[in-house]
């Protein structure tokens, strides 16, 4: 069976995760989608509610299971679950930059895991968490971020914003 892991913060879902998600949901029999926490990083969602939202906008895939991890490297995290494979989306030259790197530490650390690394297409590719939530404040920003969340995500903006 191949399994791979895919890991972010998730805070919160956009279409692009979802993109990736639903690319390596075909290409693996077993798609672990975990979140990865950081004790620094703050957060706009809580874990519960991330992970709802993911378990919500993840239904649709029999192959996909939502999880968390802490507190160690995504390629051990990988090792722990018997996880092949780690799967990361690549927006922009930095993000593949960034990548190309952890790939190889990946490898130093483990190099029974590869990595694979999924380019969404052009309409989704600018999209980050981080750029949705600096979105959210100006009059008519819901019109603006309903189009890069699924509807549960957008939902959760308003009941906070």
């Amino acid at each position: 069976m191949k399994k791979a892991v895919y890991a972010a913060s998730f805070d919160p879902v956009t279409h692009g995760h979802l993109w990736v998600i639903q690319e390596a949901a075909e290409l693996f029999d077993q798609l672990v989608v975990a979140i990865g926490i950081n004790p620094d990083k703050d957060y706009t969602f809580s874990l519960e509610e991330r992970l709802g939202l993911l378990c919500e906008t993840t239904s649709r895939f029999d192959n996909v299971v939502v999880a968390s991890y802490e507190n160690q490297f995504l390629v051990n995290y990988a090792r722990g679950i018997g996880a092949g494979y780690i799967v990361r989306g690549i927006r922009t030259q930095s993000d593949y930059e960034f990548e190309r790197r952890m790939r190889y530490i990946n490898s130093d650390l483990d190099d029974t895991i590869t990595t694979i690394f999924l380019m969404p297409p052009r309409e989704i590719a600018e999209i980050s968490s981080s750029f949705i939530k600096g979105l959210v404040g100006p009059d008519g920003w819901q019109d603006v971020v309903r189009r890069y969340v699924p509807e549960p995500v957008f939902e959760k903006f308003v009941e906070y914003f």
